[in-house]
């Protein structure tokens, strides 16, 4: 159940990101308000998952997601840049975050 709340509080972080953008392109109240919802919930759900994985794997597979996540919308919503450098780099961000779980996969 950890881990759920894990990528779930990775997922927060992405859509954290995007109104984070959103806000930056149209400064009203609703998209403010969903920025910090999505990073509040991201936090709330990070929190959940270090009860049970260890802190520093927690951290690590939270940016992995929030990094993997962001980079991938920018790439298809955003036309930033998919040279196979860049994805070379991400898919090994989904390496990393892959084996901290096969190794330090407490609390399933």
């Amino acid at each position: 159940m950890a881990w759920l709340a894990l990528i779930g509080a990775g997922c927060c972080e992405v859509l954290g990101v995007i109104f984070m953008r959103r806000v930056a392109l149209q400064k009203n109240t609703k998209s403010f308000l969903l920025w910090v919802a999505a990073f509040a919930a991201s936090f709330v759900l990070l929190a959940l998952a270090m009860r049970t994985v260890p802190m520093s794997t927690a951290y690590a597979v939270w940016t992995g997601i929030g990094t993997v996540g962001t980079a991938l919308t920018g790439m298809f919503l955003y036309s930033e840049p998919r040279e196979w450098r860049r994805v070379l780099f991400i898919a090994m961000i989904i390496c990393s975050a892959i084996g901290l779980k096969l190794l330090y996969g407490t609390g399933a």
